[in-house]
Parts: structure tokens; C-alpha cells; sequence
């Protein structure tokens, strides 16, 4: 019996621009078969209209992923005016049309846009992939089933208006983990008084990546065509990590570290999750996240997210 074929250990983290049309795992599975990957997974989900920046984790960076999808995110959101959509989106059935307001402009909005800046309480959205009893939302709402959703704190950084047509708006948002584009696109209709819904959404900030960081599908598609290695692609695991602060071990401590076990070395300028690396002559390795505790003196330190190795060839 022939043992089935796993894939290659890559090791890494690639960034898609996703096209429209396809969902997150749909473009996961198409580049993990580009890479005959064993190992991969994104790093929170894109809806099939959205566009834009959606990191890929491989091998060890996969470990990494949850911390990646924790971080703040940004996009460029275009909403149409006067008309309400089940989904909150262009793909969602229409169930309701208003009038917009007459003389449309700049200074009738930014007044509204201003409710929705900083720390706002925000219900997510009945087609959202949020779980409710093991199931997402979505499930439920394709079922005709109505999910009592409490609101949820989240920090809208900046909401900028872009642009203002006759019954569109575009805007750039600014926001933390768990903020649901779409909810925010609604309210700010109702606030207007007419309704709306996103007709396009365009991510621009993922885990410290932006839009020049990405590759396109089809490029990747003609450099294997043409017979070239991808792996020069990816960036290391600890790209995505650069919100936490760094430290260096070496010797005994580096080796205590390495095999799972904390240790208490002289006291460290930090505390909480830092990244570490072993120190060498010549290069850094990327060891992985540990958390360091001020003890005095001394810093104890405790592994967190180990990699087996920083290379991602």
C-alpha cells in the first residue's frame, strides 16, 4: 500500500492580495497545492466580496496565526445609500429601500462618521462567521433563524471619508480585531437615515501587512508554470511579530529555553510576550515567543510559542 503523499515542510508566511469572488479557505487550499504544502492556514477570513491583504501561514508560522489574527486591521469601504441588504452586503437579498438625503456632501457626513470614532458598542452581524452553540451565525440566518447578539466593544482608530458620489460613500477605517465592516457600513446608513450596504471592501492592514506586501494569485501561478520556486516568497514567522519587543539568549539559558523549560536570567528592560533570539556571531535565529515576568532583579522567563527553525526555504 502506497503511503499518501503529505507534503513539503515550508515554513513561512505568505501574503495574498485576495481577489474578489472566492472565500479565505478557497485561496488557502489554491496556494497550500501551489506550495505542496503539508502544513497552512490564514489568518482570519476575508468574505467573498472583500479584496485585499490575507497572510497565510506555513509550518511553523502557523503557530503564530492566532496572535496574527488578534491584531488591527484597516480597509477601504465603498457603501450604497438608501437601500438595506439581508447580508449587509451586495450579496444579500434586498429588504428595504429609502430615500438618501437631499445635497449629499461632505459636511452632512462628517458629523455622522464622527459617532462611530474611537470606542463604540457594535452587534455583529447575523451573517457573520461568529459562533453561536458551536454554529456561525450565517448558519442561522440562512435557516430564517433571528440570534439574540450582544453588543461587543470595539476601537474605531480613524474613519476617514474619501470620497461622496449620489448614492455611494467611500470611506477608510482604521479598527481592531472583531470589527464587522458591514455592521459599521449599517449603522452609519440608519444614522443617515436611509440605510446601506457595502458594495466593495478592500482590506489594506493585516498583522502589520499592508497592500505592498502582497503577491497575486495569478504571478504565482506563472512563476510554477514556469518551473520556479515560490519559496522565495514567504517571509519569516516573526515578520507578523513585531508589536512585541525582542531579547537575546545564548549558552545555558538559550538551551533551557529550547527545550521548554523557563529560566531566570538577569533582569530584562521588558515584560509580557517578547520574541527571542539566539544570539550568534553572525545571524539571529528566530527561537519564538516567551513571557517574561520582573522578578527583582532578575527577569523569569517562560516559553510561549517555540519554532523548530526560522528558515522558510
Amino acid at each position: 500500500m502506497s503511503r499518501r503523499h503529505k507534503g513539503r515542510n515550508v515554513n513561512g508566511i505568505l501574503v495574498i492580495d485576495k481577489p474578489a469572488g472566492i472565500t479565505s479557505n478557497g485561496i488557502l487550499q489554491q496556494v497550500k497545492r501551489l506550495y505542496g504544502a503539508a502544513k497552512a492556514g490564514h489568518t482570519g477570513a476575508l468574505d467573498p466580496l472583500a479584496t485585499g491583504v490575507l497572510p497565510l501561514c506555513f509550518g511553523e508560522a502557523t503557530k503564530f496565526s492566532q496572535m496574527m489574527l488578534e491584531s488591527d486591521k484597516a480597509y477601504i469601504a465603498t457603501a450604497r445609500l438608501g437601500i438595506r441588504t439581508e447580508t449587509g452586503d451586495s450579496e444579500g437579498a434586498k429588504v428595504e429601500e429609502r430615500p438618501i438625503p437631499e445635497n449629499l456632501s461632505a459636511e452632512m457626513i462628517e458629523p455622522i462618521l464622527n459617532q462611530f470614532r474611537g470606542d463604540i458598542q457594535q452587534v455583529p452581524s447575523m451573517y457573520s462567521a461568529l459562533k453561536h452553540k458551536g454554529r456561525p451565525l450565517y448558519e442561522y440566518a440562512r435557516q430564517g433563524i433571528e440570534v439574540e447578539r450582544p453588543a461587543r466593544p470595539v476601537t474605531i482608530y480613524e474613519l476617514t471619508l474619501l470620497d461622496v458620489r449620489e448614492n455611494e460613500l467611500d470611506v477608510a477605517v482604521s479598527c481592531t480585531k472583531g470589527t464587522y465592516i458591514r455592521s459599521l457600513i449599517e449603522d452609519i446608513g440608519e444614522a443617515l437615515g436611509c440605510g446601506a450596504h457595502v458594495v466593495a471592501l478592500r482590506r489594506t492592514l493585516a498583522a502589520g501587512f499592508t497592500l505592498e506586501n502582497t503577491q497575486k494569485i495569478p504571478d504565482l501561478e506563472t512563476m510554477r508554470e514556469r518551473g520556479e520556486s515560490l519559496d522565495g516568497l514567504l517571509v519569516a514567522p516573526d515578520a507578523a511579530l513585531s508589536m512585541f519587543p525582542e531579547a537575546e539568549l545564548s549558552d545555558a539559558p538559550l538551551m533551557s529555553i529550547l527545550n521548554g523549560q523557563p529560566v531566570r536570567i538577569p533582569s530584562l528592560a521588558h515584560e509580557g510576550l517578547i520574541r527571542l533570539y539566539a544570539k550568534g556571531e553572525s545571524k539571529r535565529d528566530f527561537v519564538g515567543l516567551a513571557e517574561a515576568f520582573p522578578e527583582g532583579e532578575m527577569t523569569h522567563l517562560v516559553p510561549r510559542r517555540l519554532v523548530k527553525t526560522n528558515s522558510t526555504r
